[in-house]
């Protein structure tokens, strides 16, 4: 991946420095409405990271110490680490083969008494059945959270994928679709919700840095509970504010990428390209592929196309597979394994080109006359 970033972020960063106003405020308050807007939710609280965005979910809801959290293995480290910043539990579940998601059924398998609230990531921009999810979590009386990094412009039910989510977090990582260099924002509908969320990324302040300074009174703020410095810059606001406004077409470029990457592949066998569920569209924010009967092995791939000046990437990790995870037992996780040591991540950028795929597909198919 590599991120579409041109004159117009470079003059909103420089306008944003100019002003005097770089931390939190103005520039941030009006970014979060227009991404709230874009994504279908109520409001929008900007925070440093989905990492952060997450954590702050969690204590939103109450999970702590005791509590049990149902999360995929199969995302980045960053879903389960969430959990443990909380004092909760992390408990994998597996997912589904065609999607990387979890399903109501692979969240049912583990769910137990103590099961608080499950994370459900959209893995890869490709959405998770929200329909489902969320009526299945209301019947059980659990929180869902939903992992959104990589989700903005994906749709499920024709609906944006953030729409009608209790809480949802997303990521401005470069390697996502629009980025603010690093940053995040978790978006709810509930207004008092949204309030709560402000105060928690800023030291659980009572009134923002950006208010106090905008009163021509004296302001004493109070600190109403113990809270964290979660917060976003102008700066990078000012940035996001730009990149909101390209979203529609990256989504638009990354979908007929994925869409001739699909056809090119569709003559290899042993290759499983990514493609949209039936419930919805995917905005390709990682085109995957799951070697299934190739016959060259993941890693070799990998080395074949670095050796000839490809970057690809192997597939989503596996949590429960890495040292920092290395004390939980899990579950039986076999499509989650399946997915992680059998698939890669082709490029997918703004800068290729038709040549480009017609490039890396070729070296695809020398690898299937192996």
């Amino acid at each position: 991946m590599i991120p579409l970033l041109g004159e117009e972020e470079a003059q909103a960063a420089a306008d944003a420095v100019r002003s005097g106003w770089v931390a939190q405020g103005p520039r941030v308050a009006k970014f979060e409405q227009e991404f709230a807007a874009i994504v279908g939710a109520g409001h929008g609280v900007a925070v440093s990271s989905c990492t952060t965005g997450l954590h702050l979910a969690l204590v939103l809801h109450g999970v702590g110490p005791g509590d049990e959290v149902i999360i995929p293995s199969f995302s980045f480290i960053a879903t389960a680490n969430a959990v443990r910043y909380v004092g909760a539990t992390p408990i994998f579940a597996d997912v589904d083969l065609a999607t990387g998601n979890v399903t109501v059924e692979t969240v049912d398998a583990v769910r137990t008494d103590r099961t608080r609230a499950v994370i459900a990531v959209h893995q890869g921009g490709v959405p998770f059945d929200t329909a489902a999810l969320r009526k299945a979590a209301a019947g059980w009386g659990v929180t869902l959270v939903e992992d959104a990094a990589c989700a903005a412009g994906s749709t499920a039910y024709g609906e944006p994928a953030g729409t009608g989510a209790a809480v949802a977090a997303w990521s401005f990582h470069p390697r996502k679709l629009i980025t603010t260099g690093e940053g995040g924002m978790v978006t709810v509908d509930d207004a008092d919700a949204a309030v709560r969320l402000k105060r928690l990324r800023e030291h659980g302040m009572n009134v923002s840095a950006a208010d106090r300074h905008a009163s021509k009174q004296p302001v004493l703020e109070a600190y109403l509970e113990t809270a964290y410095n979660y917060r976003m810059t102008d700066i990078q606001a000012a940035v996001g504010l730009v990149q909101l406004t390209r979203l529609a077409g990256l989504v638009a470029q990354r979908r007929q990428f994925a869409a001739r990457y699909q056809e090119l592949l569709a003559g290899i066998d042993g290759l499983i390209p990514v493609r949209d569920p039936a419930y919805g569209q995917t905005n390709y924010q990682s085109f995957w592929v799951l070697l299934d009967g190739f016959p060259v092995d993941r890693d070799e791939v990998l080395s074949a196309l670095a050796a000839k000046g490809v970057s690809a990437r192997r597939g989503i990790m596996a949590s429960h597979l890495e040292p920092a995870y290395a004390d939980v037992t899990p579950p039986p996780l076999p499509v989650t394994e399946r997915l992680t040591r059998n698939s890669l991540i082709l490029p997918l950028h703004h800068q290729l080109t038709e040549g480009d795929q017609d490039y890396i597909v070729g070296i695809l198919r020398d690898l299937a006359r192996k």
